[in-house]
């Protein structure tokens, strides 16, 4: 082998060693983590919760852009090899702006969510039914699943509802509750006879599965965006030649948060690791809090 190769090789090698880069407005995005290490169990990974300006459902686009170059710079910084948009406002709203600023690969978790609704509905779909969406308020007022879904099957029906109080019984962790069934009744009547394939189209919702399925019917396919944004991140790792062959501890399997995956957030430290032990089933043993950052910080 020439000195050439021999430095490409190493330069391949150390990209390959990089970990991934996800952010969300806050906890959600933990359920792209986790299916993320799932399907990656070899890669490192770096998560930024932006728990101090949560939620950015709320905020103008001007804003959400803002907020989201902000998170992506930050993680560029710690060098990543890839960055996974968790959060699905600014996936909806910031996607272009994102990847305009940065020189990787950016992934967020709406197309892929979309085109895994398709392609699961595409087999047997009954005459007149159709993909549902469930998300929050601004997901759906947003209609960047409509899009997404239209782009990839123009002729698919879409049927959005939002369930906003889903967000915080994912959060207190009210996943077998009768408050939470009763909701989920109240949110889904409608849905029910009308869909074949229901997205999660929240980070949170895959919390509260079990009892969406029970509610919506078992006929009815869920697809959780997070394990189809894994997925699309996997493929996409091979088709680049930048995944990671081996354990980073030379162990056969990793664990969900352990020393090798770095946890950011701007606010509420102690809170995010109570909610992530809900949803992960352990705390972020490497957890730091930031301050905010504005962009004339970000050029230093």
């Amino acid at each position: 082998m020439s000195n050439d190769q021999s430095a490409i090789g190493n330069r391949q090698s150390a990209i390959t060693s990089l970990p991934i880069g996800i952010f969300d407005s806050g906890v959600g995005g933990l359920t792209v983590y986790r299916a993320l290490h799932e399907q990656l169990p070899n890669e490192r990974f770096v998560y930024l919760g932006d728990t101090a300006r949560v939620p950015y459902g709320t905020k103008s686009l001007v804003t959400v852009e803002r907020y989201a170059v902000e998170n992506a710079k930050f993680l560029a910084a710690h060098g990543i090899k890839m960055l996974v948009v968790a959060c699905n406002t600014a996936s909806a709203l910031a996607l272009p702006a994102i990847r305009a600023a940065l020189q990787i690969d950016v992934v967020g978790v709406i197309g892929p969510g979309a085109r895994a609704a398709v392609r699961s509905g595409q087999d047997g779909r009954a005459p007149g039914r159709s993909i549902g969406v469930i998300a929050t308020e601004s997901t759906v007022q947003s209609r960047a699943y409509t899009t997404a879904i239209k782009k990839a099957d123009p002729d698919a029906e879409v049927i959005e509802c939002a369930c906003p109080m889903f967000v915080p019984l994912a959060e207190e962790g009210w996943a077998d509750n009768e408050v939470t069934r009763t909701i989920a009744a109240t949110y889904l009547a409608d849905l029910r006879a009308k869909i074949d394939t229901l997205v999660l189209g929240c980070t949170h919702y895959p919390i509260l599965r079990d009892v969406i399925q029970q509610t919506i019917g078992e006929d009815v396919k869920l697809i959780d965006s997070g394990e189809a944004t894994a997925l699309e991140v996997k493929a996409l790792l091979k088709k680049k030649g930048l995944a990671r062959l081996t354990p980073p501890t030379g162990a056969l399997e990793r664990q969900l948060c352990d020393d090798l995956d770095h946890f950011y957030v701007t606010d509420a430290a102690e809170r995010f690791a109570r909610v992530a032990e809900r949803f992960l089933g352990a705390k972020p043993s490497r957890l730091e809090a930031i301050e905010v950052w504005g962009e004339d910080r970000l050029k230093h």
